[in-house]
């Protein structure tokens, strides 16, 4: 995922060979969380499961092979495919901490559920600061 121009200033500036090294010398070119390979097709059903070409088995969101019921699931019927890309995450969320321990190689499914969190955070203060701004210049709301 790109990092905004307005957090730039926040990585170091060797932060794409950084990143590098962490998702294909370290990860080998795969998520570290569920074991997607960079840059390829997957097949997936949405709720984190998804097929791998290399065993020839379905995995689910944690990398771990599972055995999808024959009848039970409609696998036909919600296989989706996704180019995964793979991007380097701060795991403690701190761009300062550039440790290698502190530094993870994630899918952009594993990505996004582990930035969730601080995501949810964001949108609140956003939204906050929003009303604020509009009782601030318009007045308070008009109450229900």
């Amino acid at each position: 995922m790109p990092i905004r121009r307005e957090h730039r200033f926040f990585y170091p500036i060797d932060w794409p060979e950084l990143s590098a090294v962490i998702r294909f010398t370290r990860a080998r070119g795969r998520c570290e969380s569920c074991g997607r390979p960079h840059g390829r097709r997957v097949f997936h059903l949405g709720d984190g499961r998804w097929w791998d070409d290399d065993a020839s088995a379905w995995r689910d969101g944690a990398g771990r092979f599972v055995c999808l019921a024959v009848g039970i699931d409609d696998v036909l019927g919600t296989v989706r495919t996704t180019r995964v890309v793979l991007a380097t995450a701060h795991r403690d969320h701190d761009t300062a901490n550039n440790a290698a321990k502190n530094l993870a190689a994630f899918c952009q499914r594993c990505h996004i559920n582990h930035d969730r969190p601080e995501h949810q955070l964001r949108r609140w203060r956003t939204l906050f600061r929003r009303k604020a701004l509009g009782d601030l210049f318009r007045g308070p709301y008009p109450s229900p």
